[in-house]
């Protein structure tokens, strides 16, 4: 049987985890733009931790997902946080949130405030970058199109 979004986003028992950070791996060209190089320490995170940011996200604010690693990362005290997990989360957060409100349960958080590192809305979202760009446009957002991505102006 196929995982929910609830059950997906369920803390790891392996997570978080301290690593040093290494040319091989996936996110290394992320995480090296946020300031990491190879030996550095960087965080894998729980979906939690995500989410807490992800809640505490004002009307009238957004973060992006470079955003969200910075503070993480500060938090641990490490140089960089991996935004591969780190998005994986992001996603599977919002989703599990619309999952739950569809099951009748009251949850607060605003995924819709959290953009990718670049600015552009998040295509895996629910309802996909047109669900989350009207979303932001009834907090009064500014969205562009920019070649097939939804871009907010800040």
């Amino acid at each position: 049987m196929k995982k929910t979004w609830q059950e997906k986003m369920a803390d790891k028992k392996n997570l978080p985890k301290i690593l040093t950070l290494e040319k091989n791996f996936p996110c290394y060209n992320a995480v090296h733009k946020m300031g990491a190089d190879a030996g550095d320490r960087i965080i894998l995170v729980n979906p939690s931790e995500v989410m807490d940011i992800m809640k505490r996200i004002p009307n009238g604010k957004i973060m992006t997902l470079a955003d969200i690693c910075k503070t993480i990362a500060k938090k641990h005290k490490v140089k960089g946080c991996c935004s591969l997990t780190t998005g994986i989360f992001v996603m599977t957060i919002a989703n599990a949130v619309e999952e739950m409100k569809k099951e009748g349960k009251r949850i607060n958080v605003p995924w819709w405030r959290t953009v990718k590192a670049d600015g552009t809305l998040n295509e895996k979202y629910p309802g996909g970058a047109a669900a989350q760009k009207k979303l932001l446009e009834k907090e009064r957002w500014n969205i562009v199109r920019k070649g097939k991505k939804y871009l907010v102006i800040i």
